[in-house]
């Protein structure tokens, strides 16, 4: 039992030291800054959407940069909130498009007809509710500088408006994040995040445009993954952009980690079967249930300082110390997650549930109100 607890400890320490690492990271910049679309494919509106999209509007940025949103349907929440960004900068180029392509992933039907608009050589993808710093542009793009580097991406910040919210995000800033610096710390350069997804067009040209990834629910995975194919690096920026969880109960932020869980395995196989390693509470608590207390308590100790360094000072994340505390209890859940992701096809996105294939393809799409369609027809 011993021995095995060191894998996880082992694990905690390679996390804690990538996490120390990405502290001292400083993007190189040479001024380069070429002309840049937005694509932000929107499907309604949260609280936080217009300090969102403000924020975008709102960069300092050398070069030319235009912000593309699109929206199917024409009575969208989101619609008042673009048209009041347009009218109070008017000296962006910001532009709202109503689209019309469906596919079986509704956002990536979206982007097919953002592309067509784009004018510029750089294309940036990201989520309709993240939040930028004011210097994200210049510090994203400065990477495809280089022609090794063919997609830049950034890590992200959770906030939620309920505990359930708050309680999912603590994930996202001790768990997912770390496991991103570790793959990065160890060369792994085939990740791709959807709060942020930079890219030359002549690449993205290469692997087919959009169209290729349209029927999967990882979309920003395949994009990453097919860029890296063509023999070029994802980078991690330096930037940490924000996002708000939307579950509103905790049985929300339960389909949602399955949802993830179940998309993660179609998309890595290998690499989910490999995630008991990182479950450091799971281990530190059998190994405590079987007499060894005080190694126990070591990878606990290790568990916990890898949150609070992840947290607070990697990502600077609003977590609070009293949430912190519910570290070891978020990561039973995550065990109870994994255990759900193993077996099944079937996810819920909003208001409907998926079926996927084997390989994480959309194949059918069935509405919560009762209406089932073909994902080729509705989207999600």
């Amino acid at each position: 039992m011993i021995y095995l607890l060191a894998i996880p400890a082992a694990y905690q320490m390679f996390a804690i030291l990538a996490s120390l690492r990405r502290l001292f990271f400083r993007e190189k910049l040479t001024g380069f800054a070429p002309g840049v679309s937005f694509l932000k494919p929107v499907r309604g509106a949260d609280p936080y959407f217009y300090e969102a999209i403000e924020s975008h509007a709102k960069l300092a940025y050398a070069g030319e940069f235009e912000i593309l949103f699109g929206v199917q349907k024409p009575d969208d929440t989101a619609i008042p909130h673009i048209e009041r960004l347009i009218a109070a900068h008017p000296d962006r180029s910001i532009r709202l498009i109503r689209t019309s392509t469906v596919r079986p992933n509704g956002k990536v039907g979206v982007l097919i007809d953002l592309y067509k608009e784009a004018s510029h050589p750089v294309i940036i993808i990201n989520d309709s509710d993240i939040k930028v710093p004011p210097d994200y542009l210049t510090k994203v793009v400065a990477p495809l500088e280089h022609p090794r580097v063919g997609l830049v991406t950034c890590l992200y910040r959770a906030a939620g408006a309920s505990f359930a919210g708050w309680f999912e995000g603590l994930g996202v800033d001790t768990d997912f994040a770390p496991s991103t610096l570790v793959a990065q710390f160890v060369g792994v350069d085939e990740f791709a995040l959807g709060s942020t997804l930079a890219m030359r067009r002549a690449d993205l040209d290469r692997i087919g445009g959009l169209e290729p990834i349209s029927s999967y629910i990882a979309d920003d995975y395949q994009l990453g993954h097919r860029i890296h194919k063509l023999g070029l690096q994802c980078h991690l920026a330096e930037p940490t952009v924000d996002t708000h969880l939307g579950a509103d109960t905790l049985t929300d932020a339960w389909q949602h980690q399955v949802r993830w869980a179940r998309t993660i395995r179609a998309c890595r196989g290998g690499g989910y079967m490999g995630l008991p390693v990182t479950f450091a509470t799971l281990w530190a608590l059998v190994a405590m249930s079987f007499g060894y207390i005080d190694a126990g308590l070591a990878v606990l100790c290790l568990r916990m300082l890898l949150a609070v360094i992840s947290s607070l000072f990697v990502l600077k994340a609003r977590t609070g110390l009293a949430m912190l505390l519910l570290v070891p209890l978020r990561d039973l859940l995550a065990v109870a997650v994994w255990i759900a992701g193993l077996a099944g096809r079937r996810v819920y996105w909003r208001d409907f549930a998926m079926e996927l294939d084997g390989e994480g393809r959309i194949v059918q799409s069935i509405h919560s109100g009762g209406g089932t369609s073909s994902a080729t027809r509705r989207q999600p």
